[in-house]
């Protein structure tokens, strides 16, 4: 058998797709591709499909994970291939290799986000650093217990970049992910306008890269 890893690419209107009918999709795939999946125990056996680190609804991403077991030995090439030729519109395997690494190694998830407003980008940068530099950042988070509370993110968020591009705010930020910790991209954006009280017009995200804790790219 061979454990298999996938990256993908989830762009364009496949943002739209949610994770359940993500996980649907790729079974399809890889049964239209005739893949020699492993497939689940029991009375309705599936094929077996794993996404280590779920994808929030509507941000793209150019490194998504999905994990399966092939029962005969195909080359990671043939894979690719033969899934790409089945996939719709914004979704595409980049690479294909052995499973390295456990899904409790992920850490944290870097985007990257577009943010424009009415405003000029320049007033917008500056009013982006000035959350940046706010004592607290606080959000309302249910708990495990379904109890809402107020969480200070602040402590979670690295900024890696700030930059315009034309009329837009650019911000490459790295955020904790996996199973110990996780922090939604848009949370942090959508507190940003709720703070400085700024009307964001459009803002697009997109998930660059997968990361263990030493900074080692996941995938």
């Amino acid at each position: 058998m061979d454990n298999i890893r996938a990256v993908f690419t989830k762009t364009d209107r496949a943002r739209f797709i949610s994770h359940l009918d993500l996980l649907r999709c790729m079974q399809r795939a890889i049964k239209r591709a005739g893949l020699p999946i492993q497939y689940t125990n029991g009375f309705n056996p599936r094929s077996y499909i794993m996404f280590p680190l779920a994808l929030s609804l509507g941000l793209s991403s150019q490194c998504e994970i999905m994990d399966f077991t092939l029962i005969e030995c195909v080359s990671f090439d043939e894979v690719k291939m033969r899934i790409n030729n089945t996939l719709p519109d914004g979704l595409k395997v980049v690479s294909v290799s052995t499973q390295n690494k456990k899904h409790t190694e992920i850490a944290f998830a870097q985007y990257d986000a577009k943010i424009s407003s009415d405003m000029p980008v320049s007033e917008l940068i500056l009013n982006f650093n000035e959350f940046l530099s706010m004592d607290k950042i606080e959000i309302e988070k249910f708990s495990k217990k379904k109890v809402l509370t107020n969480i200070d993110i602040k402590p979670d968020i690295q900024i890696i970049n700030i930059l315009s591009d034309n009329d837009t705010l650019v911000v490459t930020l790295k955020l904790p992910a996996g199973t110990q910790s996780n922090l939604n991209a848009n949370l942090v954006f959508e507190a940003f306008e709720k703070c400085m009280n700024v009307d964001i017009k459009n803002i697009s995200i997109e998930r660059t890269k997968i990361l263990c804790l030493d900074g080692e790219d996941f995938s």
